[in-house]
């Protein structure tokens, strides 16, 4: 029998897809970063966090992914069929200027950990990670692409391992998991950050357009308010996907939080900025291998993300403004779609080349994607709760719960971040 086939059903593995990757792409090098504050500065007393958003970030998910997968449209496409023109052009932009600013600090921070293992170059490795990513997503086949992609969040378990390398107070991870604790207002600010950079703009418009990917290269695939007899097998696998690649993004989260918390924080190291300063101070504490570890893990996550980053800027810009959209297009048959992610990558890259200092950009960037956020949710849950748009699939009284949950709570986190 086939591994991967049992009773004419997909196997497990073959079930993983966008959801997957959207979720390892949430644990990109800035991601690291907020992880890695969090775990150095107040140890295990946030792990709380992590708790909470799985559930609402996983809502979030699925609402996404169902939207693409039953009209066969985008998410920036559905919305421009209930907002305002200007509207839509409006939060496209602003998701341009957060994701480009993020793609910057992203090769920045990957760059700084390739010069730490190797000894110099940071800037010629920031422009060679970025030509290649670049490259990948123009001349590799979708189907193709896909699969590198799902094979590369692997090196999430990098993270998973640093955590079996090091001393652990296990009562005291299980006590920071259930208890919430937050103390003066730094604590605050990186909840706020933790909340923005687990539940992000971007990955909604990516993992709605992969699902659209996913129907348009399969020919027995259809939007399922045409082909109904799908929708079981469908919803099963986007399910089984999602709360999978929700659940690898948070436990990865955790594993960097518990690691640093353990070695970073117990030995009062606590004034950590970025993924590079992390991986630099584990090497005297928790030795050369956590050290590499640690640093590859940056690349590696960065690999991921920067394509999701660039790609769900070109499905939303592209989508918006009526283009021919997706990786499995040649780039002569979506000129616009992939100019957008040849002109994300390339100005990430001035980013690292310029003056202008990427953490203080990753903050404007957090700021930006926090806000965008709340309109963007809100006009999820409108699409995925109206019969004209979604036919008889329409979000689950339970799934919109949540879905407005996890908006009201990112409504807060855009408030208190502003405020702050």
């Amino acid at each position: 029998m086939n591994p991967e086939k049992a009773n004419g059903k997909p196997g497990l593995i073959r079930q993983l897809g966008p959801g997957l990757i959207t979720g390892a792409a949430d644990d990109d090098p800035s991601g690291i970063a907020t992880y890695s504050q969090a775990g150095a500065q107040f140890g295990f007393g946030l792990l709380w966090t992590l708790v909470l958003t799985y559930p609402l970030m996983t809502a979030v998910q699925l609402v996404s992914a169902r939207i693409g997968r039953v009209t066969d449209a985008g998410l920036a496409r559905n919305m421009a069929k209930i907002l305002p023109g200007w509207i839509v052009t409006g939060l496209v932009a602003l998701l341009f200027v957060a994701n480009t600013i993020n793609i910057g600090a992203d090769l920045a921070a990957m760059g700084a950990a390739a010069e730490l293992v190797v000894g110099a170059g940071d800037h010629v490795f920031t422009a060679i990670f970025a030509i290649v990513s670049l490259l990948l997503q123009v001349f590799v086949p979708y189907h193709r692409y896909a699969g590198i992609l799902k094979w590369l969040t692997l090196v999430l378990l990098a993270y998973v391992a640093l955590v079996l390398m090091v001393h652990v107070d296990w009562a005291q991870v299980g006590w920071g998991l259930v208890w919430p604790s937050i103390a003066g207002v730094s604590a605050i600010t990186t909840v706020v950050a933790i909340f923005g950079t687990t539940i992000s703009p971007y990955l909604f418009f990516w993992q709605s357009s992969q699902e659209v990917e996913e129907v348009d290269r399969d020919e027995a695939k259809h939007a399922l308010n045409d082909a109904p007899d799908e929708a079981a097998g469908e919803f099963r696998r986007i399910n089984f996907d999602t709360f999978a690649g929700m659940a690898v993004s948070n436990l990865v989260a955790l594993a960097i939080m518990i690691g640093t918390a353990a070695t970073l924080h117990a030995s009062g190291k606590t004034d950590i900025a970025t993924a590079a300063d992390a991986a630099s101070a584990l090497k005297p504490v928790a030795g050369q291998f956590a050290f590499l570890l640690f640093s590859l893990g940056i690349i590696g996550t960065g690999m991921l993300a920067i394509p999701v980053l660039a790609g769900s800027t070109a499905y939303a810009i592209g989508e918006s403004r009526g283009w021919k959209t997706g990786l499995e297009s040649k780039p002569l048959e979506a000129k616009g779609f992939y100019a957008v992610i040849a002109i994300s990558t390339l100005l990430g890259i001035g980013i690292d080349w310029s003056p202008i200092d990427p953490i203080k950009a990753l903050f404007w960037s957090a700021v930006i994607n926090g806000v965008v956020a709340v309109p963007i949710m809100a006009v999820m849950m409108i699409v995925v709760s109206r019969r004209s748009t979604m036919g008889e699939y329409t979000a689950s009284l339970r799934l919109r719960f949540f879905g407005w949950a996890a908006t009201a709570v990112m409504a807060a986190a855009a408030v208190a971040m502003v405020a702050m």
